[in-house]
């Protein structure tokens, strides 16, 4: 199954964080975020989802070094739809970093700048993502199918968070 459908389940499962809200406010900071710095949203989705790729990797570190809960953790800390540089250095080094903007800066097209400034805002998106799947009583207890399914993907490099972005607009523009 893949993400979207994980998010899409938890939305219909009440002992998940996951709703329609949540998405939409997902959707909104990706909008504002590609208003505030001049970039069209599809490219800041690409963006959001070769970040994933690195979100994904280093979340994978974390679980396989401390365990699902350790992981989780992070989820649960660092998502939102605020900037929080916090949360990018709780996934990465400052070496690091500078190879994702790299990357990035390359895969879409922006310059290292604009990228620089955009991920402080991309990394809590996507861990606002992952935690749809979150217990809703006990967001540190129980599996996350939607974290589990991203962690546990077929490691192809193809995140699909524009996909589920994409999806997720969609979902969104059918129920109003």
């Amino acid at each position: 199954m893949g993400l979207f459908d994980q998010i899409l389940s938890a939305i219909d499962d009440p002992n998940q964080e996951a709703s329609p809200n949540q998405l939409g406010n997902i959707l909104g900071a990706v909008e504002q975020l590609s208003g505030s710095q001049g970039v069209n949203t599809g490219t800041t989705q690409l963006a959001m989802s070769v970040l994933g790729g690195y979100v994904r990797s280093a979340l994978q570190d974390v679980r396989s070094q401390s365990g699902d809960a350790q992981a989780q953790q992070i989820v649960n800390q660092f998502s939102g739809t605020n900037p929080n540089p916090q949360a990018v250095q709780s996934l990465f080094g400052a070496g690091q970093l500078t190879q994702i903007v790299a990357d990035i800066a390359q895969r879409t097209g922006l310059n290292n700048a604009t990228v620089q400034a955009m991920i402080p805002v991309l990394v809590p998106l996507v861990l606002n993502l992952l935690k749809t799947g979150s217990n809703a009583q006990n967001p540190a207890q129980g599996s996350n199918p939607v974290l589990n399914t991203f962690l546990d993907a077929d490691g192809d490099g193809d995140v699909d968070i524009t996909d589920t972005i994409s999806m997720a607009s969609r979902f969104l523009n059918q129920r109003s």
